[in-house]
């Protein structure tokens, strides 16, 4: 109803395009709440799986989060399996403030699922991911401020993303640590070549991206950045055209523009970075985000070589994976979807009425 209250608040110039953006937004709503209903219902409908007696195919399994190698979340410290760090910046544009995304980072190792019949081998690449939240500080630069001084790692995330602190930063950082609780509907399917490594995986789409740079210091300068499908070990190369490199070290400032670019183009692999000539930021924070993960458990334990890995599914892409309990998520999503359902029609026929209005129609 806020919403409706500031359509009718607008003035008669602009009110109706807000009215016709509210009608959008209703018929979006009812369409995203179907697809939420959907969900809801191939979760009720999806007999949950012991592991030891799990099948192939679409399968629901509870257990905990278990592996030989973890991360170190650069934020908050935590060794985890998974995590996302994402600072947002507070922007003014014109009379509004909103929050704008300024920086991310997004890391994980497979790790396995433990529920005491079995442990079962989770690819986490490509999946719908809600994950409870481990930090949440929002700081401000300004010096009549009450916030606290932002922690060392925290500046030092922001640093290597060159986000400035004179405006107000909120930083969020979501983990998957070990002894998680976990839910996780998915496909278990045959291995396709997923090994369990100590080396970190950055969490992108399942899909190809390729970007091209120009690198200082190279005789032929084009350096070529790869990152493979999701379902595959991700893979960051850094090829440059020429086998030979120029031996005239990098000043500092060139150095600060090469770690800019390879950031913003998400090589993670430390083989790039040393090829390049500059080392990755992140091994200044904790070691383990730059290249390898820290051992928490003896590899012996685990299957490093599993046969088969719970997964995004070729035919069935549903992949999701909660902190929550299959009770609370059904419970969330059964409340979200009504809420759409009902409340996207309404919306747009309030809107409608409104444009009618505008418009003499009535």
């Amino acid at each position: 109803m806020t919403f409706l209250a500031f359509i009718l608040s607008s003035s008669h110039e602009d009110g109706w395009i807000w009215a016709l953006v509210g009608a959008g937004a209703g018929v979006y709503l009812f369409y995203r709440g179907f697809r939420i209903l959907q969900r809801k219902r191939l979760i009720m409908n999806t007999p949950s799986s012991k592991i030891r007696s799990a099948s192939m195919g679409l399968v629901e399994v509870n257990g905990l989060a278990a592996g030989p190698y973890t991360l170190m979340a650069p934020v908050t410290g935590v060794p985890c399996y998974y995590f996302r760090t994402v600072a947002w910046q507070l922007k003014q544009s014109g009379k509004n403030r909103e929050w704008e995304k300024v920086a991310e980072e997004s890391l994980h190792v497979p790790f396995y699922l433990d529920d005491n019949t079995g442990r079962m081998l989770v690819n986490p690449q490509g999946a719908e991911l809600d994950v409870h939240r481990d930090f949440h500080e929002e700081f401000s630069g300004s010096f009549f401020s009450s916030s606290l001084d932002i922690p060392a790692n925290a500046s030092s995330f922001l640093m290597r993303h060159g986000v400035s602190t004179d405006q107000k930063v909120k930083i969020d950082e979501y983990c998957i640590k070990p002894k998680n609780s976990l839910f996780i509907l998915g496909t278990l399917a045959e291995n396709p070549g997923l090994s369990v490594s100590p080396t970190p995986v950055r969490t992108i789409p399942s899909n190809v991206h390729k970007v091209s740079f120009q690198m200082p210091g190279w005789n032929t300068s084009i350096v070529s950045f790869t990152a493979f499908r999701g379902d595959m070990s991700a893979e960051e190369a850094i090829q440059p055209s020429s086998s030979t490199r120029t031996s005239v070290p990098l000043d500092p400032a060139q150095q600060s523009k090469i770690t800019a670019a390879m950031m913003k183009a998400g090589i993670m692999n430390p083989a790039a970075w040393a090829a390049a000539g500059v080392q990755y930021p992140g091994a200044t924070v904790n070691a383990s985000a730059g290249g390898s993960a820290a051992a928490t458990a003896p590899a012996e334990e685990f299957d490093l070589q599993a046969k088969t890995v719970l997964m995004k599914g070729e035919h069935n892409p549903a992949f999701f994976i909660s902190w929550q309990s299959q009770r609370d998520v059904v419970r969330s999503l059964g409340w979200k979807s009504a809420l759409m359902i009902w409340g996207g029609p309404a919306l747009t026929l309030a809107c409608v009425y409104i444009l009618a209005t505008e418009f003499g129609w009535l």
